[in-house]
Order: structure tokens, then sequence, then C-alpha cells
């Protein structure tokens, strides 16, 4: 073969390997060829897009495909055509084309992927010679959103209660009021939760805590849902005819993923479910919503949000055997680029404050399918 290598790689500028919004990435496109030839093009491309895919079978025949896309950003820059109006000659040997891309300052949502949809920042390179199959290489980088500070309600309490009435196999009610002391917490965060019990029945109930987190697809008008539990705590039992407070601490796991909010096809949300666990009977529960922020965005100033909560309180780089210097310029900027995405629907029964941001979707329960 003729080309031995084409590939394309970019330097970490944290320990984590974590880009977020106006970070520049630097990197560089690797050619190496075992006699010369000719290029009509070298193209350098990012994107960041969201997509979901996932079928539904209707009957012993019938099976849809539900699909959606939505794009945040494309920048697309010739490399060689910066200099060159015709085919470029490359000789043998190892070549290294340097760029720079600037990931756009707005609000996007961060990395994502599931079995139905993914939300994936991409660097690539396309290699277009005459009459010949174009060759493509490419590479995925993290990206972590800022923390957004101006969702609704995240410094402010959330409360839930509710009661019921025993007549099964006992009698009586139960009470419960729950409150924590925000809506948003930083990853690795302390979440301390409070509930007042009041067993006024014949029987004794379990306090118990369940953190969990729920996936919600949409595209055609249908929603995919999807829920599992992260951690689960439990309480002293309360007795028959007493009232107890119970107060809970839970970490927030550092490596549980950010919130995602600010997509319009994908939303990771996560809940804090709060029950009481009544032998023969229905347990009565309250969800509340938890928004987890990104503990560490570099190029951010964390302190200054972590302040803002609280005061709510009280590679080395390679030796090219030859090295092209095209301008980068045009890379700072996308030079297409997608419409803002629109928030996400409301996902269950029990919305949170922000809920009236997103609209609603029809609900389906199909198995799910492999993306």
């Amino acid at each position: 073969m003729t080309i031995h290598n084409f590939s394309i790689e970019y330097d970490a500028i944290n320990s984590n390997n974590l880009f977020t919004n106006g970070d520049t990435i630097n990197g560089r496109i690797i050619l190496e060829v075992s006699k010369e030839i000719k290029i009509q093009a070298l193209v350098f491309i990012a994107q960041g897009e969201a997509r979901v895919c996932w079928h539904e079978q209707y009957g012993q025949y019938v099976t849809m495909v539900y699909t959606s896309k939505d794009k945040y950003y494309s920048v697309e820059h010739n490399i060689l055509r910066e200099t060159r109006h015709d085919d470029a000659d490359i000789g043998p040997g190892r070549h290294v084309f340097p760029f720079s891309f600037k990931i756009p300052d707005r609000k996007m949502p961060s990395t994502f992927k599931s079995s139905v949809g993914k939300i994936v920042h991409k660097l690539k390179a396309e290699l277009k010679q005459s009459m010949k199959i174009t060759k493509t290489a490419k590479t995925h980088f993290t990206f972590v959103s800022q923390a957004d500070m101006d969702i609704p309600g995240l410094l402010e309490p959330q409360y839930g209660c509710k009661d019921k009435t025993i007549s099964a196999f006992g009698s009586g009610t139960v009470a419960i009021d729950v409150s924590t002391e925000r809506l948003g917490y930083w990853q690795g965060e302390v979440l301390q939760v409070t509930a007042e019990i009041k067993n006024q029945s014949s029987r004794m109930v379990k306090p118990k805590l369940v953190l969990y987190k729920k996936k919600s697809y949409f595209a055609e008008g249908k929603r995919r849902m999807n829920t599992s539990d992260i951690l689960k705590e439990k309480c002293d039992p309360v007795e028959s005819g007493s009232n107890k407070t119970v107060t809970k601490s839970i970490t927030i796991p550092k490596e549980l993923p950010p919130s995602i909010l600010n997509c319009s096809i994908i939303k990771l949300e996560y809940r804090l479910k709060i029950l009481l666990d009544i032998t023969c009977s229905s347990n009565p529960e309250i969800k509340l919503p938890i928004v987890v922020l990104p503990e560490q965005n570099s190029h951010t100033d964390m302190n200054k949000h972590s302040a803002k909560l609280k005061g709510f309180e009280a590679s080395a780089q390679p030796s090219p055997q030859n090295i092209y210097h095209p301008p980068v310029q045009a890379l700072a900027q996308p030079i297409q680029s997608s419409a803002q995405p629109q928030p996400a629907a409301a996902a269950d029964s029990d919305p949170p404050s922000y809920g009236s941001l997103y609209p609603s979707y029809p609900h389906t329960d199909q198995n799910w399918s492999q993306f």
C-alpha cells in the first residue's frame, strides 16, 4: 500500500483529558506514504451532534424505526488549498499537518453514549485523491459542558409530602414530609435529605432512600425512557404511634455524569426517591429532582460557582519528518453551525421545578434496541 498511515490526534490540556466551552484543541493530521502521491484536498472537520435511534415492534410483521438528529456545530477547513490551487505532490515519508480548533463558547450538551442515543464531539480528516475513494480518519474528544448556573430553581430547597391511610391488615395514617437543601449539587458533594415521618398507624414503617438516573430519548413525537438505581440507603424504622425526623447524608458519586438538560432529543436526569416500606401495603413515595453539576471544567472559575451555591446555605509533541504550516485562523470560528438546541420534554409524573421548560411527548415502553 502506498499510504501506510492516515490518522488524526490531539493534545490533552488537563490530566482528565476533558474539554469544555471555549477551549482550544491543538493537534495534527499524520500521513505516511511509501512513494510520492498527488492530493486533491486534505480537509479538517470538527463536529458536535446528537443522534437517537430505536425500533418498536407492532404486531408480528410491522417494525417502526424512530430516529432524530441534532447538530451543534460543524467546522470544515481545507488545509492544503489555503496555499495551493492544484493537486499537491506529497513525497515519501511521514508528514504532519498541524491544526488548531476552538470549541464554540456557547451552551451545548456534554458527551454521552448509550445503546439508544449518543452525543458526540469529534475531529475528522478527509484525504481526497483523483479517481480514488476518500480516506477518513477520526477521533472523539470528551466534552463536558460548563455548569449552567441559570437553571431555574437551582439554588432553591426542594420539598415533597404524602400521606396514606392504611386499611388492609392495619389501621391509621402515615404521613411524610421530605426536603433537600437545593436542586443543584456538584459531583462528589454531600446531599442532605430530611424526612419528617408521622406514623399514626398500627404498623411499623421503614424509610428508604434511592438515588436513580433517568434517560429519555425523543424522536418523531415518541419518547423512549429508561431508569436505573445508583445507590440505596436504609433508615431506622419508625414504630407504630410515633413521630420521627430522619436526616440522611448521601454523597453524589464523583464519577456520576453531569445532568443533561440542554439537548432536545436526549435528557439525563437524576431523582431522589424517598419511600416508606410498609409490609403488605403499597408504599408511599416522594420523588425530588436533583441536578448534578460538573465538579471541574478546564478554564472555568469553579470557585465562583461553588461560592454561589454555598452562599445560599449560609502528550508530548512528535518529531515529524515533514511539517506543513497552513493558515489556521479560519478554524477559530465555525463556518457552519445549527441553531441553538431546544430543551427536551418533562419526563415523569413528579416534574421538577424546571419542568415547565420542556414539552410533553407520548411515552412508549417497547423493548430496547441496540444503536
